[in-house]
């Protein structure tokens, strides 16, 4: 047996709520060992998302993970990289373009005889106004209200029976709302299925029915309990998350009783949601391009239900402390979903005013949405390539929504990280194919495994590091295991064929290192040769982050086809200062004046070569920064799909 234990800073965004709590979950479940996560004084079993959500952990927060087990080094590995990587890439911004997106334009409400505007929490910008769609349930019962089980055998376990056969449907319901082509939605579906089945809350139900409560009772009474021991929280993100904990309870509940949830499948297009609260569940059964915007006494900026409306557009005022029986008597409401201003029953005036002002998002809706086919050109006529970072094949619709230009990163390490096996060649052969076939005629260029001390891989045993960022990872580690770093390069080899392929090389810092995997791809070309497999050769790249690569950039030049400016780890390298750390954060910015000389250094070089350099770091979407990039030779920026309209309206306005 083993026993580990390790501390962690949480830099996930808003800390352990549902959908990272239900990831960590999967991640512990997956292993044999037991996992516990400790955060002042209070300990929880991280195979329980309820325990996990009433730890309350925030952003920022320090906690420490305790594992005891035969399994206990992978376990710890894998969660280390779940905690190193924070969620930068799992949790995207508002959207800033695409069909969902609504800019939002100021609203000043000035009509004398205009119904008085009161004001909510803007839970999602935009201006709305129509009529109101009313989506009030019908109360649960009061737990005190339901009778106790005349304590016998045979009752307790039909009530047992009813509870497990209702908690199966339910769960079933809950899966079956997740949509392919809604990535936040769907994933919000997951945790929720998650805190469905957790394990510590059935034996909370199991422990009320076998104390003589029917499983009715039972659910309500854990449920609420769970509930306001969540709203007790001290953070307002983690208190958001007892409308998970309320939304499960209430499909359960349901399902005991015999009834169907409401349903928005029938909003009239347009319409104003009106609630006491809308829960992500409620947004998954509704064509949420019909929904005009959603207004709610209850919920918070922070609940799942603003996540939803935020990814698709959706103007939302939740909190807005008006009597339910007042919010059952309104017919037409305008809301701002930026200020969280509402008028019930606005007059024409005001409801002419605030047509305006949409109009006015969707001008500049409109206007960024001609950017989406445009092959961005500077006001001097350089041609800038506007590209997608993804990680997945889920991705790619956002990207070519968005009017990607090709995919500038894809991080072929997600394909490994998350599964307890390596991926086989053809199982990557068809990953490489699919995205090359999504972006026919584009460039799609593919980053080979980096992995390294800082973030494990399952069935490779790393070294003890004191500083992994510094150690084995990327080429270093994949040039060392041939059995890992063959298999990719055959499949990339494979996918050729299939489109416009260019791979890169990440953490690259000496020659050798290029010249070593360019012999390596010799020796796969051979073994298809010879197994009569076809293939075809790709172009191949550096990515330019150790400032190794910036002061050799002339030599690299004359070995590599591009570069490709990983901007994360090029300042984390340059300013010596820990990205992940806040007490040196100040020196943390990519707009240095070192940072910069360093991309002239390397957009030099690669002007004297003839070849070309990219961006894909995080800094390739900030306006300011994609100018001074421009400036100095970059051709390529590689962004989030939600960036890319922005970049290119940005791009031609230079």
């Amino acid at each position: 047996m083993a026993e580990l234990q390790q501390n962690f800073t949480v830099t996930i965004h808003g800390g352990l709520h549902a959908r990272p709590a239900s990831e960590l979950v999967g991640i512990a479940k997956s292993f044999h060992s037991k996992i516990e996560i400790l955060r002042d004084g209070k300990v929880a079993n991280a195979k329980s998302p309820v325990k996990i959500l009433l730890l309350g952990v925030r952003e920022g927060d320090s906690i420490t993970v305790m594992i005891d087990g035969d399994d206990a080094a992978d376990a710890m590995a894998r969660v280390s990289t779940f905690f190193e990587a924070g969620d930068n890439e799992n949790t995207p911004p508002a959207a800033e373009g695409g069909a969902a997106a609504k800019p939002t334009a100021p609203i000043t409400i000035e009509a004398a005889k205009a119904a008085t505007p009161t004001h909510g929490i803007g839970a999602s910008e935009g201006a709305a106004e129509g009529v109101a769609y009313h989506f009030f349930q019908s109360p649960l019962p009061d737990p005190s209200s339901l009778p106790a089980l005349e304590v016998k055998g045979n009752s307790k376990e039909q009530e047992l029976a009813r509870y497990r056969n209702a908690l199966a449907r339910s769960s079933d319901e809950i899966n079956a709302r997740a949509k392919d082509d809604d990535p936040t939605g769907a994933e919000i579906v997951a945790a929720l299925s998650e805190i469905a089945g957790d394990e510590e809350w059935q034996e909370q139900v199991t422990a009320h029915i076998r104390a003589g409560a029917c499983a009715l009772k039972a659910v309500l009474i854990s449920g609420e309990e769970t509930a306001r021991s969540v709203e007790a929280l001290d953070d307002p993100y983690a208190r958001a998350r007892a409308e998970d904990i309320r939304a499960v309870m209430r499909i359960i509940a349901f399902t005991l009783m015999g009834k169907e949830l409401p349903s928005l499948d029938r909003v009239p297009y347009g319409a104003i949601v009106v609630a006491e609260e809308i829960t992500a569940l409620d947004l998954s059964t509704a064509d949420l391009s019909r929904i005009g915007g959603l207004l709610c006494q209850k919920g918070a900026s922070t609940s799942h239900a603003a996540i939803v409306s935020r990814a698709h557009g959706i103007p939302a005022v939740f909190g807005f402390e008006v009597s339910a029986a007042k919010l059952q008597r309104v017919s037409y409401v305008a809301l701002d979903g930026s200020s969280g201003e509402v008028v019930l029953d606005p007059s024409e005036e005001v409801i002419a005013r605030y047509r305006a002002s949409i109009d006015a998002e969707r001008q500049i809706a409109k206007q960024r949405l001609a950017f989406k086919e445009v092959q961005p050109v500077t006001k001097d006529g350089r041609e800038i390539t506007i590209a997608a970072n993804i990680g997945s094949l889920g991705e790619i619709k956002a990207a070519k929504e968005n009017g990607a230009m090709g995919v500038g990163l894809f991080r072929t390490e997600l394909l490994f990280m998350d599964r307890r096996e390596l991926p086989t060649e053809d199982e990557q052969l068809a990953i490489y194919e699919v995205a090359l076939r999504a972006f026919e005629g584009q460039d799609v260029i593919i980053r080979t495994l980096d992995i390294g001390g800082d973030k494990p891989l399952r069935g490779v045993e790393f070294p003890a590091e004191e500083n992994p960022f510094l150690g084995w990872r990327g080429i270093r580690m994949c040039l060392d295991t041939p059995s890992i770093f063959k298999p990719q390069l055959r499949a990339l080899l494979r996918a050729a064929p299939a489109g416009k392929l260019k791979v890169m090389l990440p953490m690259v810092s000496d020659i050798e290192e290029v010249r070593a995997t360019k012999q390596l791809i010799d020796e796969c070309i051979m073994e298809l040769d010879a197994e009569g497999k076809p293939y075809a050769r790709f172009d191949l790249g550096i990515m330019v982050e150790t400032p190794a690569a910036v002061l050799a950039a002339e030599l690299f030049a004359k070995e590599v086809a591009f570069f490709s400016i990983g901007t994360n780890d090029l300042t984390q390298y340059v300013m010596a200062a820990d990205r992940m750390n806040p007490t040196v954060a100040k020196l943390y910015k990519t707009d240095n004046a070192a940072v910069l000389n360093a991309v002239s250094l390397v957009c030099l070089a690669a002007q004297s070569a003839g070849i070309w350099v990219g961006v894909c770091g995080e800094a390739a979407a900030n306006p300011d920064l994609a100018r001074k990039f421009i400036e100095r030779g970059v051709t390529e920026l590689s962004m989030s799909p939600a960036s890319i309209l922005r970049a290119k309206q940005v791009v031609c306005e230079l």
